[in-house]
């Protein structure tokens, strides 16, 4: 998959189709090493997605899906 930008917003990605509870739960899965707070000392910063990594994690995803079937 090609994203626009290397660090994208949740709301950047959410405006290209990723629904909000899949992105909430890349950015809370014990493997997270792509996503992270704008500034971590306020509860509500923006929440940051490197795609690159973010991609790594969806494919992943994608394959486990496959082999649990």
């Amino acid at each position: 998959m090609e994203y626009q930008e290397k660090i994208m917003s949740f709301q950047e990605l959410r405006k290209m189709g990723f629904p909000r509870k899949y992105l909430e739960r890349a950015y809370k899965s014990s493997n997270n090493t792509f996503a992270f707070k704008e500034d971590p000392s306020k509860s509500k910063s923006k929440i940051l997605f490197d795609t690159t990594e973010f991609e790594v994690w969806r494919q992943k995803e994608i394959k486990a899906q496959r082999n649990s079937n």
